[in-house]
């Protein structure tokens, strides 16, 4: 099979989308960047025009949020009910606390200590109407709908191209990645704690793929790496044994769920994911590599 590839960034990430016609590929990218920025303008928690951002000033009051909107916030509370909070939007306070208060590449990479706050179980509270097109953030809080607004995405980007143009589809946002569509030999997928980095190259034929760690997005602060997943229970950086997770699912979001879920669920990580029948890549902090069952087959190991 041959791939037809179109590489941009958005969000500070890597964005790659693959087609199997080279014919539809500069359609399909345009399409894909102007999805790119309408998440943005409606979930940036970056950008104060953004309607998220709205929402986040008003919070304890209903606010009209877009549609796009209302999906990105009800895929997050889904996923904060399947983790039972483990991934949890309602961190956002905990992130500017943090000092992931601005895009990653503008944060800067030293400063004073944090003194975290535990984020406690507000996603409960969020108040949703979908039908009215409403969104109430819990006073006190802030949404950060981080990682499963992106996996959400490359779903949607990779569905809805299938259905556009009828080719096999891949579409990538920083280690989440979406398949849709039917290829004769699958996608061979480099699976890394970087882009770039070791790892291992396995052959997705249908679903998604996520890839969450702690060894990109980090800075200091009182001396002290800090990086961008928080544990809900203590508001500061998850600081379990796992530096990295790669989940494979039927979706981008339920693998992106699952691998944020693993970093901060730490010694737990490999039988609730077991549990599950999620297949799994989970990278200790001493760099040694274990599996839950059913990982898909490697085909290639790159050089350590």
């Amino acid at each position: 099979m041959t791939a037809h590839v179109y590489v941009t960034r958005a969000w500070s990430c890597t964005v790659r989308l693959a087609v199997t016609n080279a014919n539809v590929l500069p359609d399909a990218a345009a399409d894909l960047d102007a999805l790119l920025a309408r998440v943005d303008r409606s979930a940036s928690r970056f950008r104060a025009d953004s309607s998220l951002s709205v929402a986040n000033a008003n919070a304890g009051r209903p606010v009209p949020i877009p549609r796009l909107l209302s999906d990105l916030v009800k895929a997050a509370l889904d996923a904060a009910a399947y983790t039972e909070g483990a991934v949890d939007p309602t961190v956002g306070l905990a992130m500017h606390r943090i000092g992931y208060d601005r895009d990653i590449a503008a944060i800067p990479q030293h400063g004073p200590a944090i003194t975290p706050s535990p984020a406690g179980r507000s996603w409960p509270d969020v108040r949703l109407h979908r039908e009215a097109g409403l969104l109430t953030v819990p006073r006190g809080t802030a949404l950060d709908l981080g990682a499963t607004a992106k996996a959400y995405t490359v779903d949607y980007a990779a569905r809805t191209l299938y259905n556009r143009y009828g080719v096999g589809v891949l579409v990538e946002i920083g280690g989440d990645l979406a398949t849709a569509g039917v290829t004769p030999t699958g996608w061979p997928v480099h699976v890394a704690e970087r882009e770039g980095g070791p790892g291992q190259v396995v052959v997705l034929s249908h679903g998604g793929m996520a890839t969450s760690t702690t060894t990109v997005r980090h800075w200091r602060r009182g001396g002290q790496d800090v990086h961008h997943i928080v544990d809900p229970r203590t508001g500061e950086p998850a600081t379990g044994p796992w530096r990295t997770a790669s989940v494979y699912a039927p979706s981008a979001l339920a693998a992106n769920t699952a691998s944020t879920a693993a970093i901060v669920l730490g010694d737990a990580a490999v039988d609730w994911l077991t549990e599950r029948r999620l297949a799994a890549r989970l990278v200790h902090a001493d760099g040694a590599v274990q599996t839950t069952p059913g990982w898909p087959a490697v085909v290639h190991k790159a050089a350590a």
